[in-house]
């Protein structure tokens, strides 16, 4: 078995890195506005508190009356300055523009809920489970598009530098503390249970979300040019690389040359686009990977 090396991978294009850094902002901003309704539209009116920066805002809300945006960017902004000192800028940029949104955005709705008159008047079961679903299809949306929404996320980050502890350990301990500390501002138990609902929910949101984008598949490629084909998916954005496998055919008894390709499943379209372009009869067999680690995919991470 052997791996088409070619030449060096050439950098890439200004004009690409700029596309890709507008459209992951694009989708922060959209991850952003649907954890705000979420939040705002669901949550708050009956006083459910959630995970994060934003339900220990919601818990001064609660307890104080004050709007939750000063509180939220308060605390995500000393968290943000610890971000840049400890984690560096990079890591932080995103994040920076996902706060600064997101304490735009949530007056906004909330002065848009009161003026139209709109109120809710749905089971609190219900309308837990309608904001997690919300909040973490924008967590989602964030996290597959390279951004996060900070708070919490930035102490979990600091504290699995510096000890073996899972991101999601620490972001777990840390929304079950805030979460049972709203009982202090809502002496509810069902209002706790309800924060615990949306919870899970937000969690299970998030998995799917993160998971569907990053589903990979991997293809094999039997034709005559596969050379060709093997260099138009070494120059994909991606840099996608695949090996040549050795093979005979069976009836012919002639020697043929396969290719083995792994893609994320968005660009499978391309894929196929190339190799039809190439040669429209190549024999082609794609499946569904489970988990795909290694440059370009995946970390390894193992506790």
């Amino acid at each position: 078995m052997e791996t088409i090396s070619g030449r060096p991978t050439p950098p890439v294009p200004q004009r690409v890195r700029v596309l890709r850094e507008i459209h992951d902002y694009f989708f922060v901003a959209l991850g952003i506005l649907l954890y705000a309704i979420g939040w705002t539209f669901f949550e708050l009116p009956i006083r459910i508190t959630g995970g994060g920066v934003p339900g220990i805002s919601s818990i001064i809300f609660y307890a104080t009356g004050l709007p939750v945006q000063y509180s939220y960017f308060v605390i995500n902004g000393t968290l943000l300055v610890l971000s840049v000192l400890i984690l560096g800028w990079r890591f932080s940029a995103k994040t920076i523009f996902a706060c600064l949104l997101m304490t735009s955005v949530v007056p906004i709705i909330q002065e848009y809920l009161i003026n139209s008159g709109i109120s809710l008047d749905i089971d609190p079961f219900a309308s837990a489970m309608l904001g997690g679903a919300c909040c973490g299809g924008g967590i989602g949306i964030a996290f597959a598009n390279n951004g996060s929404l900070g708070g919490t996320d930035i102490i979990a980050a600091i504290v699995n530098k510096y000890r073996d502890i899972s991101l999601g350990r620490v972001g777990m301990y840390l929304d079950i503390i805030i979460i049972s500390s709203s009982y202090f501002a809502v002496p509810q138990t069902e209002n706790v249970f309800y924060g615990y609902v949306v919870l899970v929910t937000t969690s299970l949101m998030i998995d799917f979300v993160v998971n569907r984008s990053n589903q990979s598949v991997q293809f094999f490629i039997i034709s005559q040019k596969y050379e060709e084909i093997g260099r138009r998916i070494n120059a994909m954005p991606n840099h996608r690389g695949c090996t040549i496998i050795d093979g005979t055919g069976f009836y012919s008894g002639q020697p043929v040359k396969m290719l083995f390709v792994l893609t994320r499943k968005h660009e499978a379209a391309l894929v196929f686009r190339l190799i039809k372009d190439t040669d429209p009869m190549a024999f082609v067999s794609q499946g569904n990977v489970n988990g795909v680690y290694g440059n370009g995919f995946d970390r390894i991470k193992v506790s």
